[in-house]
């Protein structure tokens, strides 16, 4: 926060200030810190261009040469059963403008970040990762190796032996002998912190990419 504070003047400083309160500080401490352990590439209070000609603050953005995610944290509170037909409107087509810019939209309530902040990881790791299943392909990694990776990221929680010798249609032996080169690659870790295991989920290696 300091970082983005001391780039910016005028009106993108104050929503900055402004505008990062309680659910979005949340939002970063319960479900990117703990998912992630760094922020890079995550804008708060991203200036946008707004449909009808003037600017729009998102709540966080995530940007990559080949990705653009709007992460937005709404509260629950009396001014949104006040809202009005065209207000409500109006937000719908501006949430729609940003999908037609080649916006990714994500949007979680604060209860879900404050009660279930685990099923919020989830779906932030999915989403980012269907950007992250496309890079594997620039690995060096056997084909096989890229697909067990491929369905950890879409389930986003640990998986099974048995959910890749299904998924792959591979014998229990080629299975457990993937999952442990992807061990030793650290692109996979034990979900119990043990050799064995019934489950693995992703790995450092995976994840700092990210």
């Amino acid at each position: 926060m300091n970082t983005h504070s001391q780039a910016r003047t005028g009106e993108r400083l104050r929503r900055l200030q402004e505008g990062h309160k309680h659910a979005e500080m949340l939002f970063l401490k319960e479900v990117w810190w703990p998912l992630f352990h760094h922020f890079r590439y995550l804008y708060p209070e991203y200036e946008v261009n707004d449909f009808k000609d003037g600017t729009r603050y998102l709540d966080f953005a995530y940007i990559r040469p080949v990705i653009r995610i709007c992460f937005e944290i709404d509260g629950y509170g009396p001014h949104l059963k006040n809202i009005s037909r065209w207000q409500f409107s109006d937000s719908l087509e501006r949430q729609n403008q940003l999908v037609i810019d080649g916006w990714t939209v994500i949007r979680f309530s604060y209860d879900q970040v404050n009660e279930k902040p685990r099923r919020c990881q989830q779906i932030v790791q999915q989403v980012i990762g269907r950007w992250l299943g496309d890079e594997l392909d620039l690995t060096t990694l056997s084909l096989v190796e890229k697909e067990v990776l491929r369905l950890a990221i879409r389930k986003g929680e640990a998986i099974s032996p048995i959910e890749v010798e299904k998924y792959l249609k591979l014998s229990d032996k080629t299975v457990k002998k993937v999952l442990s080169q992807l061990v030793d690659k650290k692109m996979l870790i034990p979900a119990s912190g043990v050799v064995r295991v019934r489950s693995y989920r992703l790995g450092e290696q995976v994840k700092n990419p990210i």
